[in-house]
């Protein structure tokens, strides 16, 4: 019996010495009999990035395992693990969109998003700065601040088309792939949401033409549009799902400014690119800000200047509460036992054993990796 006592807890030290960040699959050590009994040791580490913040949206630090509670499709599980923001380096992913829809404020983006990774990272932190054009474009590999708001006022607007679903999820693999295990994962996006020039986009837009064969010379123009929105939607629709498996599966948490502000009602694109930004935050734990920018294209130079300056007000205040966010946000980690498939979406639902008056921003879930 001793024999078997002692294989049993090599074996679990194994299986917990090679858990690693983001809800890895454990394998499981052989099994060991024990008078005819079958012991089976399976687990999976979970991080869930936890933003607490009070009624004022100021950060909420110094809170504890004991002060947070997890919930796995509905069973409470044992947390393992709190770490926080003053302890945990940041990996930070900014996108800038650089197409025609968001130029006309692309200067102070620029600046404001520039000033506020000097403010908020450490010498230990990493960004990555990417563009949002025609295709992903990875403008600076991981580097400190310095270097990145150097390589964000580098970049130009142009008046390509969008790739928004390629380029989030490009960031979200990079990070994945590129940034050490136990930090904490950011994406940024300065976008209207719209995407135009995806790589399934396009494709199932051209799929649709090609379909119609000659017919689609007697079309009119209206005609045409409609069926072009209705491939493009249910593209869309399929886009939201894979970009956000990958946000999930490295652990990120999105956030996004769109530019457009309230003008994103106009057309029903925008209001589709909108509710895109907001699925990825709101699903990740991140948050999808809608600013109130006023016009600074007017014909009274006066007016604009005050606009220009207004929205600049508008841009920091934003940036200063994403500040605060990223300030207060923990690691929250622990072991499940249960035994999903590969792929399977589990739902989660993180809070505090005291709530309070406090924000909680976490994660909805994860997908089951391979």
């Amino acid at each position: 019996m001793k024999k078997y006592q002692l294989l049993f807890t090599l074996a679990t030290i194994i299986a917990f010495t090679f858990a690693v960040a983001g809800q890895t699959v454990q394998p499981s050590p052989p099994p060991v009999e024990d008078d005819g009994d079958v012991i089976k040791v399976n687990s999976r580490l979970v991080v869930i990035p936890v933003s607490v913040t009070d009624a004022s949206g100021q950060p909420v630090l110094g809170l504890k395992a004991q002060d947070f509670r997890v919930a796995e499709e509905s069973k409470a599980q044992q947390i393992e693990q709190v770490s926080d923001a003053e302890k945990v380096p940041l990996e930070i992913a900014i996108l800038f969109d650089v197409s025609a829809s968001t130029d006309t404020m692309f200067k102070f983006e620029q600046e404001t998003a520039a000033q506020f990774l000097q403010e908020v990272m450490k010498p230990q932190d990493r960004a990555t700065i990417f563009s949002i054009g025609s295709a992903p474009r990875l403008i600076q590999a991981r580097d400190a601040a310095d270097k990145s708001a150097i390589a964000i006022k580098s970049i130009q607007p142009t008046k390509s088309f969008t790739a928004f679903y390629d380029s989030v999820a490009a960031a979200a693999e990079y990070l994945q792939k590129n940034a050490p295990q136990g930090r904490r994962k950011v994406i940024v996006v300065i976008s209207d949401g719209e995407d135009t020039n995806s790589e399934r986009i396009r494709r199932a837009i051209q799929n649709g033409y090609s379909k119609l064969g000659k017919k689609i010379d007697t079309m009119d123009s209206k005609s045409l549009y409609q069926l072009t929105v209705a491939n493009r939607n249910e593209a869309s629709a399929q886009e939201q799902n894979r970009v956000l498996q990958s946000l999930q599966n490295a652990d990120a948490v999105f956030y996004s400014i769109n530019p457009a502000g309230n003008s994103y009602q106009l057309n029903k694109m925008s209001v589709y690119g909108q509710s895109n930004l907001q699925k990825f935050a709101e699903q990740t734990g991140g948050t999808a800000f809608l600013p109130k920018f006023l016009p600074i294209n007017l014909k009274d130079n006066l007016q604009n200047s005050s606009n220009t300056k207004r929205n600049q007000e508008t841009l920091t205040k934003i940036f200063s509460q994403l500040a605060n966010e990223l300030q207060a946000q923990y690691l929250v980690q622990y072991y499940s036992e249960a035994e999903f498939p590969a792929n399977r979406y589990v739902k989660l639902d993180v809070g505090l054993t005291n709530p309070q008056n406090l924000r909680v921003r976490a994660r909805k879930g994860y997908f089951v990796k391979n």
